[in-house]
């Protein structure tokens, strides 16, 4: 069975991580040590910010950033088809989740789309999610509009990892950037995030946010802020350190079999969500959007049936019908692509460890299911 899930480790970076496990347990410093910081260093560097740090969870990460942009009392802007963590980060931090809609193109919103919830319900910043990795082709444009406008932007870039458009990566484009490392991203730590940001003060308060609002160091000291116990291990940052290494190449991958299944699915008349306007798109999720008559459960017991095994969509239920979020108020109407598209669409399992064997069979299963 061809799995969405493939952690991308070799013999040889799984036995120098047990040196390095070795080393850390014998140090007894197993956090805010000297593999978290290098990891901070090299995430900033190769995200182009000033400052990255490092905590435990990507929903830790967007809470936090939630927090410094003042987030208590106020309307922020978010697209429905994203994760929980999203939407719950907007209301622990003390704001109102205001629901946009996306487009068909790329399953996230756009410029417009922002123009008119902003226009009617008067939000006062915006959590813009980068939905499998794809960074809209407007972006440069929405920045610029909430910069004019005196709204908070925050990148939600859990699986953006590598995306870029324009010369500028995922994560470097507004007043900070959240990622997560979970065991299905891009890459992992096997639990963790990262906060990016060029804002010193903001950078400031995620180290101390995330180290029960200890301004004054990491250990001791006074609690200033309410934070929290967020951070991330020296076991998960030194992991990171490897993946990162590497994050380019297994992009690559990921990139490679997505071109050979886009033309596949060029020839069949299907569409997909893609990213040839982007300077390089990290992969998460290859979005592929089924003709209206056809059964998506269906599709997916049968490409099971052929040894491929889908990956989680983006989202098939979207937050404004989620359960848990049943008090938000929405309008129908607003949200029309999304209650259309999210529950017809599929993500065929492309990882780093896509093999050209894996990419031959779930062409061939692509073609028989969905000719």
């Amino acid at each position: 069975m061809i799995s969405p899930f493939n952690l991308n480790l070799s013999d040889a970076e799984i036995s120098g991580l047990q040196q390095d496990l070795g080393d850390i347990l014998r140090s007894g410093m197993l956090i805010l040590g000297p593999h978290t910081k290098r990891f901070e260093a090299e995430y900033a560097d190769y995200v182009g910010t000033t400052h990255a740090v490092a905590v435990n969870s990507g929903t830790s990460a967007l809470e936090i950033l939630l927090t410094a942009a003042g987030t208590n009392g106020k309307r922020v802007a978010v697209a429905s088809n994203t994760n929980f963590a999203s939407v719950a980060a907007i209301i622990r931090s003390g704001g109102t989740p205001v629901y946009m809609d996306m487009t068909a193109e790329y399953f996230v919103p756009d410029l417009d789309i922002l123009k008119f919830v902003v226009g009617k319900y008067g939000v006062d910043g915006v959590l813009w999610v980068h939905i499998g990795g794809i960074i809209n082709p407007d972006f440069h444009h929405v920045v610029e509009y909430c910069r004019q406008n005196a709204l908070f932007l925050i990148e939600d870039a859990a699986h953006a990892h590598g995306s870029a458009l324009g010369g500028v990566k995922a994560g470097a484009f507004a007043d900070g950037g959240a990622f997560s490392f979970f065991p299905t991203k891009v890459m992992t730590t096997i639990e963790g995030g990262m906060v990016t940001t060029d804002d010193d003060e903001v950078a400031a308060l995620a180290r101390s946010l995330r180290n029960q609002g200890k301004r004054g160091g990491d250990y001791g000291g006074l609690h200033s802020d309410l934070g929290s116990s967020w951070r991330i291990s020296e076991i998960s940052a030194c992991m990171g350190l490897v993946q990162l290494a590497k994050l380019d190449g297994m992009i690559s991958r990921r990139a490679a079999a997505v071109a050979q299944l886009s033309a596949t699915l060029d020839n069949l008349g299907i569409a997909y969500c893609r990213t040839d306007h982007m300077d390089q798109a990290s992969h998460y999720k290859f979005i592929v959007q089924l003709p209206e008559h056809m059964d998506v459960g269906a599709v997916k017991t049968a490409l099971r049936d052929k040894g491929v095994e889908c990956g989680g969509g983006v989202y098939d239920v979207p937050c404004h019908l989620q359960p848990v979020f049943q008090d938000i108020p929405y309008a129908k109407d607003e949200l029309a692509t999304t209650e259309a598209l999210c529950p017809q669409h599929i993500c065929p399992p492309i990882t780093s460890g896509t093999t050209a064997d894996d990419i031959a069979t779930i062409k061939l299963a692509l073609e028989d299911i969905l000719r």
